[in-house]
């Protein structure tokens, strides 16, 4: 069977044009995704001064940030605030500038050339911010965010303890209220607070009555509330990282925020804003190491010649600016998702609208967040090679990125957890009906059973690969398919299935950004007479074709992984060979793909497809 688009029920296509995870079932189109070669004037007049802010300011002191000397974080944190880098998540009436998710996302990448800094940034403007822009009462936003957009109050986030690592909702710390009334007296433990050893604001989870799961902002000079000593961390050595103590720590009972027993809901709402913050500190910290390999192999003289004219560095190079595209892609398609979702958004309803469109996209955030983690670990892990022995040297600069990277995989949720959460997500979903995954897989068995349908054959650029990302949906449906039939409530028990359905949805939802990337870059060039394409548009296609068979392939191994623990005998045979014939692709010279992109990045010195 082979088709040009994912099997969808008839006229889904245009309902679900707004809704999460909707990508597995519908056909997308190129002009409707949002990518960074579309940033409006000040939209890019935004991150120029964010990147010339971490270049002037931060990037100067990064030695002494690393020893931690007193005050100095919170000082350039501070500084970032004078030219309004605090405040773009939050509204203009409370002192912020009320930036577009777009924009916010475009700020994030720009602020990683250190990591330290961007965590220090992220946890105070996302995860330290959020919980109060869109839970806070009235009188909390007026009294907490006009200081907080400004930096004159640093802010951060208490989940974390101890012993619940990745369940957050096993919280020990307690709240009570006193005897008269007025307060909640906080008792328990948080851990790896970032920002927490010069926060003056800490946005706390605990359980009220040691039952109910609620949230609290608790200030510094709150009695009963002290701040231990600095972790001693492997990466991230810049950032601020301690435990934090209450002991019955009187919190006034308007700081309550939202409402008792509906602490998660700011929990899970909160992280999934900060997912795809990450998701974009990845990419701008990626896109910095790839500058820095590029210009070494280029100026590394080894065997008599530079080590960019050896196959095997030119290979390297091209793997990292393969799978930066790929996080740019996808990372932008995402923040353009939520940004439309919220483009008619207005008044009293506007901040209740925002979230609820956070949470639609939870399933993009998780997908940016596993995704960009791990491709950074790879492109610094590359990049450490390419420097060789001098790549593991403090004095070189690929060393601290390397160390740096590793926590990405472990904040904001582990990949584990968001690998679970994508499918809980969508089964989620797809069992209430708001998303008709079960339809679409029973109309692909339908179109099964009877029989390979004919070829329709694909024009424009990159249709194989267009071709391939709509197979990939099939063979996603078929084994989401199998996997409900067979385990039904009791999927989310057999984590590896999960996992494999969640790694296909992951590379599914990545190829197509790629593929649609590529096709909207190409209708752009090509208008008019004679129009042809540029060697740097010409690149990104190659990067794409790269890309997307490498993850066909995936698709095809994670789902008869996933295939044979669910069925055996004839009928596990005939679902493997109907996925051989979902998974088939042409063969592509992948050598000469890469050999193409390497020379765009070394034409360059560094990543080449920032505006294309």
């Amino acid at each position: 069977m082979a088709t040009t688009s994912v099997s969808t029920p008839e006229g889904t296509t245009a309902a679900l044009a707004k809704r999460g995870g909707s990508f597995l079932i519908e056909v997308s189109h190129p002009d409707k995704m949002f990518t960074s070669a579309d940033f409006a004037d000040d939209q890019r007049l935004i991150g120029q001064t964010a990147e010339e802010f971490v270049a002037h300011e931060v990037l100067p002191h990064v030695h002494e940030l690393e020893q931690h000397e007193s005050g100095l974080m919170a000082e350039l944190l501070k500084k970032s605030g004078e030219l309004g880098l605090l405040g773009g998540g939050i509204p203009e009436e409370f002192g912020g500038t009320g930036l577009d998710k777009v924009s916010t996302t475009l700020l994030s990448e720009k602020l990683s050339a250190y990591a330290s800094f961007a965590v220090t940034h992220g946890g105070h403007t996302g995860i330290g911010t959020i919980p109060i822009v869109y839970f806070g009462t009235e009188e909390q936003k007026r009294k907490y965010l006009p200081k907080i957009a400004t930096g004159e109050w640093i802010s951060c986030y208490a989940l974390s303890e101890p012993q619940s690592g990745s369940d957050p909702l096993n919280t020990r710390t307690r709240a009570v209220l006193s005897p008269d009334g007025q307060h909640w007296l906080l008792t328990g433990q948080k851990m790896w607070i970032t920002n927490g050893g010069f926060a003056d604001v800490f946005i706390v989870f605990a359980k009220v009555d040691g039952e109910k799961f609620s949230c609290f902002i608790v200030e510094r000079g709150y009695s009963g509330f002290s701040i231990g000593a600095e972790e001693k961390k492997m990466g991230i050595k810049g950032s601020s990282t301690v435990p934090i103590f209450f002991e019955n720590c009187p919190v006034p009972r308007e700081n309550l925020l939202h409402e008792i027993g509906r602490g998660h809901i700011v929990a899970f709402n909160t992280l999934n804003a900060g997912r795809l913050t990450l998701g974009a500190s990845c990419l701008g910290g990626a896109k910095k190491v790839l500058e820095s390999a590029a210009k070494y192999a280029q100026e590394r003289i080894a065997f008599g010649k530079p080590l960019s004219e050896f196959g095997l560095m030119r290979e390297k190079l091209a793997g990292m600016a393969i799978r930066i595209f790929a996080m740019d892609c996808l990372v932008y398609r995402s923040a353009g998702l939520i940004a439309d979702a919220v483009s008619s958004a207005h008044g009293e309803d506007k901040t209740r609208q925002v979230m609820q469109a956070l949470e639609e996209y939870a399933i993009e955030c998780s997908i940016a967040k596993v995704m960009c983690s791990e491709a950074v670990d790879y492109v610094v892990d590359e990049a450490v090679q390419i420097f060789g022995g001098y790549g593991y040297h403090e004095e070189y600069p690929v060393a601290r990125p390397y160390r740096d990277s590793r926590i990405n995989r472990i904040f904001e949720g582990t990949n584990e957890i968001n690998r679970m959460l994508i499918i809980q997500m969508l089964m989620k979903r797809a069992l209430a009906g708001s998303l008709p995954l079960i339809s679409a897989t029973m109309k692909l068995q339908e179109e099964v059973l009877a029989g390979p349908q004919a070829v329709v054959p694909n024009n424009g650029p990159l249709a194989e690969e267009e071709r391939c990302a709509a197979a990939a949906k099939n063979a996603f449906l078929m084994t989401a398919g199998a996997a409900m039939r067979k385990f039904r409530d009791q999927l989310s028990g057999e984590q590896e299935i999960v996992v494999a359905l969640a790694n296909m949805a992951i590379d599914i939802y990545t190829m197509e950004s790629c593929v649609m990337r590529v096709r909207k870059a190409v209708a752009k060039e090509t208008v008019g007479i004679g129009a042809h394409l540029s060697p740097i548009t010409e690149a990104m296609g190659d990067a794409a074709q790269a890309f997307v068979h490498n993850a066909m392939d995936r698709v095809g191994s994670n789902a008869r992984m996933a295939l044979a623990a669910i069925d055996e005998g004839d009928t596990l045979r005939a679902q493997l060979a109907v996925l051989k014939r979902f998974t088939k692709h042409e063969a592509v010279n992948s050598i000469a793909l890469r050999r193409r992109v390497a020379t765009v990045v070394l034409a360059q010195s560094r990543y080449p497809f920032e505006s294309r």
